[in-house]
C-alpha cells in the first residue's frame, strides 16, 4: 500500500492511500478508524476525494459513527467485564 498523501485536519489524521487499483480514505480518531476504498476506474482522482473530505456534511457524519464505534465497544467491554 503506498501512501499518496496526508491531509491536514486538526481533528483526525486522514491519510489517502493507493493498493490494488483501489483509493483507500483512511479516517483515524484516537483508537478507531474508517476506511473507504474507492476504485480508481470511478472517475475519482485523488483531488476529488479530498474536496468530498472538506464537505462538511462528510466528517460530521464520520465523527458520529465514532461516536457510536466508541458506544458499542465500551458497551461490549462492559458486556465481557460483568460476565467475568
Amino acid at each position: 500500500m503506498r501512501l499518496l498523501k496526508t491531509i491536514p485536519h486538526e481533528r483526525y489524521l486522514i491519510e489517502l492511500h493507493q493498493y490494488n487499483k483501489k483509493y483507500i480514505l483512511k479516517i483515524t480518531l484516537e483508537d478507531y478508524a474508517q476506511t473507504f476504498k474507492i476504485a480508481e476506474m470511478d472517475d475519482y482522482g485523488p483531488d476529488a476525494i479530498e474536496a468530498i473530505i472538506y464537505s462538511n456534511a462528510f466528517l460530521s457524519n464520520c465523527l458520529k459513527r465514532f461516536i457510536s464505534m466508541r458506544s458499542d465497544f465500551t458497551s461490549a467491554l462492559n458486556s465481557v467485564k460483568n460476565e467475568n
